[in-house]
């Protein structure tokens, strides 16, 4: 299940997957979905604007968010995914964004393709055997800490190596529960326990992670540390400088990016694809029509 036999990932491609936050309280865009046919809508429309993958959310990761617990949880997600799969077919491949297992599990019963979990296998013993035995795609990200403590564990000597050795051990965790290596993706965990310091570092050194074969997810949308480096409070308006990011982690190696704003990062990832991987033939997908601009 490697780069291309994943669901939703294709030969030469990034894989854009969309945010579809399922929540009251996500950093940037919670509470706008308030309905399963807003959801629905909101998929379709993700769809139509080029994604590849879905994520769907029922609890917030931000920093301070409360655990909502897996009845809640299982709640919000698991009507919109059996309404997604009833109006929008078998086709779209739709990731749940959650760290429990049973939550995980009544996910996958309702037609979700990916599980991916911030926690890395970390916070429930049954999530790596559950995703052993579904034989499912599996972001295993990286974190210290929860929501209410990952702002104070953000100290590192060499934040590069540190994440990199963490995500081997919790990857020898996986291999030990029974996931296969195919399954696997990496999430450096952009935001998770890391300054904005940290978060540059780890998007200079992609390549660096990317060496070790699993396919890598990038998370930069909307975050903290754009708005730092942009002095932009408002996460709605760090558009640009998820595009900048969502560049560079194509040029790093990244296999997927999950982001907000779907349409204009479709395009960007296009083109950084254009950029940084072009087809070994040296065509493109289709050729434009003869234009007026140079």
């Amino acid at each position: 299940m490697m780069g291309s036999e994943i669901p939703g990932l294709a030969p030469g491609r990034t894989g854009v997957m969309a945010v579809v936050n399922l929540t009251p309280d996500s950093f940037s865009d919670g509470g706008r979905i308030t309905s399963v046919a807003q959801a629905v809508d909101t998929c379709s429309a993700h769809l139509k604007a080029g994604a590849h993958i879905l994520d769907l959310g029922g609890q917030s990761t931000r920093p301070g968010a409360v655990e909502v617990g897996s009845a809640v949880e299982t709640e919000r997600v698991a009507p919109v995914i059996r309404a997604v799969r009833q109006r929008l077919g078998p086709e779209p491949v739709l990731s749940v964004d959650t760290f429990r297992a049973d939550v995980a599990e009544a996910a996958l019963q309702e037609g979700v393709n990916w599980v991916n979990d911030v926690s890395g296998g970390s916070h429930d013993p049954a999530m790596l055997p559950l995703v052993a035995r579904w034989r499912c795609p599996y972001v295993l990200m990286h974190r210290r800490g929860d929501s209410r403590t990952m702002d104070n564990l953000a100290h590192y000597e060499d934040v590069v190596g540190e994440v990199e050795t963490a995500l081997l051990r919790r990857t020898a965790t996986a291999r030990a529960a029974g996931v296969e290596s195919r399954q696997i993706l990496w999430d450096p965990g952009l935001g998770f326990a890391k300054t904005t310091h940290h978060n540059l570092a780890i998007l200079r050194c992609l390549p660096r992670l990317a060496s070790h074969g699993y396919p890598l997810l990038v998370g930069p949308s909307r975050k903290r540390f754009i708005g730092a480096v942009l002095a932009q409070p408002d996460p709605c308006r760090r558009s640009w400088g998820t595009a900048a990011t969502v560049c560079k982690a194509v040029a790093g190696g990244a296999a997927v990016v999950r982001v907000h704003d779907v349409a204009a990062m479709a395009q960007v990832a296009a083109m950084a694809d254009a950029l940084w991987r072009p087809p070994r033939d040296g065509s493109f997908l289709a050729e434009p029509q003869p234009q007026a601009d140079p």
